[in-house]
């Protein structure tokens, strides 16, 4: 299992602009590119940035509910790389035990930097998908950033 950080999100410019997280080795020497959905991607940046929000938003509830009831987030794992679908465990401790749960990536993630547990790939679904690290374009960043501000639900029911 390689341990991964998250060091940012993207857009995709050949793909209608969709969210890109990507994933870097400590190393910083191989990325993993996941693609998201837009209220997914905020999420993360949300977390990733310290964003406060005025009421919990949907991984903070998650959080909220898994610590209430004397659970842990220890760790995620991207587990598979299935037809272009990523997929993913979140991994639980309570009570000296150790409950796995399936999830999106995006979701896993999302708690995960909430829950400040470690992100792991196994490394043939890293071998699979990873890339050599390349910077991400400052401007495609900020353009997502303003993007995610002036998203509201009805962007989505076009």
């Amino acid at each position: 299992m390689i341990e991964m950080k998250v060091i940012g999100i993207a857009l995709d410019s050949k793909n209608n602009n969709v969210p890109i997280v990507i994933l870097s080795d400590k190393e910083n020497k191989r990325v993993l590119p996941i693609w998201v959905g837009f209220f997914e991607a905020q999420a993360i940046l949300f977390a990733l940035e310290n964003v406060p929000v005025p009421r919990p938003l949907t991984h903070d509830l998650m959080s909220n509910i898994i610590n209430i009831l004397g659970g842990k987030v220890t760790h995620i794992v991207i587990n598979a790389l299935k037809n272009n679908t990523y997929f993913a465990r979140i991994n639980i401790s309570k009570d000296d035990k150790s409950l796995e749960i399936d999830s999106r990536p995006s979701d896993a993630i999302a708690l995960a930097l909430r829950e400040k547990a470690t992100i792991f790939v196994p490394d043939p679904v890293l071998n699979m998908a990873s890339m050599p690290k390349q910077p991400i374009d400052e401007d495609e960043l900020k353009k997502f950033k303003e993007k995610l501000k002036n998203l509201t639900s009805e962007d989505f029911y076009e």
